[in-house]
């Protein structure tokens, strides 16, 4: 039997890693990095999600149809997801890249890992040695000091990601953006160069401009499920909206595509909005 977690702190390469026991799940636990929140993991309930933005991205998997997936990861921290897909996709197979070695030691020790294969690595380099149509579903979460971390939002490695997907393949990321979203509008644009179909999912306020926060932002080759995204989303314990087709073009509006030259950043939060709660 695995010994049980042991809270504190501990060093790691992007920072100080904090592991705290939820108070309210006997077995659920939180892992921040310099005082940012990463992961939240039930360990009795791979299902149980925490974060509202993690709940979105598990609605997108929820509505690909039935059956194990092939899926990559870019960013794992604690493999919430992950976790989640093992949970309800048995059989899938799962190739997670983390670029911080330390806090992948810390979650293989502290709330194990059995089962998953996680690489240590960068993940566009990861991604970029994967064979052509290989992938169901890839998954963009990868933030570095509440930033995303560099290379992930650019045409190189959106051509990437569209050669590893397979013809029906989808795409998912997670972004973070303030008012007037430019960094999500440049984000959208350049998706748009490989994926013809596009949605996103965020809560209002977000979306109006009126707070920093997470957007969801999935991509395809094939249509979306839209209805049943905006119907999850609408119901959610945190409600949030779907966007896509005119209302997505008319907020990306003229927005140019992001290169490798220009390697525009993901925009810095306010201090305490990705905080512990």
């Amino acid at each position: 039997m695995r010994p049980a977690p042991t809270p504190g702190t501990y060093p790691v390469r992007f920072g100080t890693a904090e592991l705290l026991r939820d108070a309210d799940r006997s077995n659920a636990w939180m892992i921040s990095v310099d005082g940012v929140a990463q992961s939240h993991v039930n360990l009795d309930d791979p299902a149980d999600l925490e974060f509202d933005y993690i709940r979105r991205i598990a609605d997108v998997v929820d509505c690909l149809g039935e059956g194990p997936l092939d899926v990559l990861h870019v960013g794992g921290a604690a493999c919430t997801l992950p976790r989640y897909i093992t949970a309800t996709r048995p059989r899938s197979r799962q190739l997670v890249f983390d670029a911080d070695g330390e806090l992948v030691a810390l979650v293989r020790e502290q709330l194990g890992l059995k089962g998953l294969k996680v690489r240590v690595g960068d993940g566009r380099e990861g991604v970029s040695a994967r064979y052509d149509a290989s992938a169901d579903l890839v998954i963009v979460d990868a933030f570095e000091r509440g930033v995303l971390a560099g290379g992930l939002a650019t045409v190189e490695f959106t051509n990437e990601v569209a050669r590893v997907l397979r013809p029906a393949g989808t795409y998912v990321a997670n972004v973070s953006d303030g008012p007037n979203l430019p960094f999500l509008r440049r984000f959208l644009a350049t998706l748009a160069t490989s994926f013809p179909h596009l949605a996103l999912l965020a809560e209002p306020g977000v979306l109006r401009g009126r707070r920093f926060g997470n957007i969801v932002v999935a991509a395809s080759r094939v249509e979306l499920p839209v209805e049943d995204l905006t119907r999850r989303a609408a119901s959610s314990a945190y409600p949030a909206r779907c966007v896509a087709a005119e209302d997505l073009r008319q907020l990306q509006g003229k927005a140019r595509p992001v290169s490798d030259a220009e390697a525009l950043p993901s925009p810095v939060p306010p201090k305490d909005v990705f905080g512990i709660f």
